[in-house]
């Protein structure tokens, strides 16, 4: 946290600025994230969409993610961090009053779409900013960081599917478009610290005295020798990475997305049952990032990775073939998908340190690759075996499980993928001895 300290070697006020920015951006994304898995059956009952609908709508999710990922490199660089930032929480907010105003599949589509823009431009500068800030034990602060992102996820299906059913004055309840609308105007509230902070790097527009010349900051996209996405794309390494982070991040999402609804269909469990061991999952998602955080910089950080996400891939396997009585593995399967994704921006940020932007933007933009088609392909193996097993609730059940199959599978190619790295490191012998990969 070296970078967080001003000249003397005190903790300045800007660095409680520059720390509510990335520990509350985290809070409002971890709420905006994982809303939906208790508001998807609501929409479905009321929009009258399927299950394969259900992908198509979080695969546009995905793909206005990957388009963000696109360019807000290019406003952190023409606009600034702060710009881009406030930016991105703004969007948020406006996207919540979109989806209070759908009414119908289309219209529900464009306004998650929308809001995805916002979610991907916010991983990116908080990622980017975590990279610049946290410079030492980066593996414990990454998920110290992404700590806040699960502890609003712990709280968010419960918070969801009470304030659906809230009803203010004489009213009738929210619903799922009202819970949108009242949670994503939370994003407004870290926007007051973005406005406020002196950002690491290169904070006002580009112009043509300045075009060109390196930036002062010592972690700037231009210091050590600066390294463009091209030059990135080049080291195999980046391909590993991409591989880790997509399988990984593939499973972790679909468990917010689909595992009340696979409860609700499989098992018949009501929705405050269900939004309950989604909170469950998120209690120990979690704790792993708080308790585990400290351990990758010890294991390693790649070792981390294929120790957690094994544990994860067992975990959701066994849940599937164990039946409704091992559901609570659903649960415990959080713990070792959590520390994937803030372990990797870690690994980016050491490996590359200094120069880490284009590293961190290739990786999530192509990671927005993965999500979409990850997200279609649940969606079409639930919805195509539902339909081999036929129409009755033996069939949905069979879909829901063989969705979450695939869901397993990917934490297992993730360990794989971390394997696969983790000896290309060995042979290679470039991973620096302090990072402990």
């Amino acid at each position: 946290m070296n970078s967080l300290r001003g000249r003397a070697g005190s903790f300045t006020w800007n660095s409680f600025l520059l720390l509510a920015v990335v520990f509350a951006g985290y809070l409002v994304f971890g709420l905006s994230e994982n809303i939906k898995g208790p508001a998807i059956p609501r929409m479905q009952a009321d929009l009258r969409i399927s299950e394969f609908q259900v992908g198509l709508l979080l695969a546009f999710n995905s793909l206005g993610y990957l388009i963000a990922c696109s360019f807000t490199g290019l406003l952190v660089r023409k606009l600034g961090m702060r710009a881009t930032t406030v930016a991105s929480f703004g969007a948020m907010a406006v996207s919540g009053l979109f989806i209070w105003a759908s009414s119908g599949f289309f219209s529900l589509s464009a306004a998650y779409f929308f809001l995805y823009i916002g979610n991907g431009a916010l991983e990116i500068v908080l990622s980017l900013l975590g990279a610049r800030i946290f410079t030492r034990n980066a593996g414990t602060m990454m998920n110290l960081a992404h700590f806040f992102y699960g502890l609003s996820s712990m709280a968010a299906p419960l918070a969801a599917a009470y304030l659906m059913a809230f009803r203010p004055g004489d009213g009738g309840p929210l619903g799922w478009g009202g819970m949108y609308a009242l949670v994503m105007a939370l994003s407004i509230l870290p926007a007051i610290p973005a406005l406020l902070a002196r950002f690491p790097g290169k904070e006002t527009p580009e112009d043509p005295a300045s075009a060109g010349k390196q930036e002062a900051e010592p972690d700037g996209p231009a210091a050590a020798g600066g390294l463009s996405v091209r030059q990135y794309a080049r080291d195999p390494v980046a391909w590993f990475v991409v591989a880790i982070l997509s399988a990984g991040v593939v499973a972790e999402m679909a468990f917010g997305g689909w595992l009340p609804a696979f409860l609700e269909k499989a098992y018949r469990w009501d929705g405050t049952a269900a939004s309950a061991m989604l909170s469950g999952f998120f209690v120990c998602f979690t704790a792993a990032r708080l308790v585990l955080g400290p351990l990758t910089d010890r294991i390693g950080l790649i070792r981390s990775i294929l120790i957690f996400s094994l544990f994860s891939g067992l975990c959701t396997v066994a849940a599937v073939f164990a039946g409704e009585p091992g559901a609570w593995l659903f649960a415990l399967a959080g713990a070792g998908i959590a520390p994937i994704y803030p372990t990797v921006m870690a690994f980016l940020a050491v490996r590359y340190a200094g120069r880490s932007d284009a590293a961190i933007t290739f990786t999530v933009t192509m990671l927005g690759f993965a999500s979409v088609a990850g997200n279609l392909l649940i969606g079409a193996i639930t919805d195509g075996f539902g339909r081999l097993f036929g129409s009755s609730g033996s069939g949905e059940m069979r879909g829901m499980q063989a969705g979450f199959l695939f869901i397993g599978l990917c934490a297992l190619l993730c360990t794989l993928a971390a394997a696969l790295l983790l000896r290309y490191l060995k042979n290679r012998k470039a991973a620096p001895a302090r990072s402990g990969f």
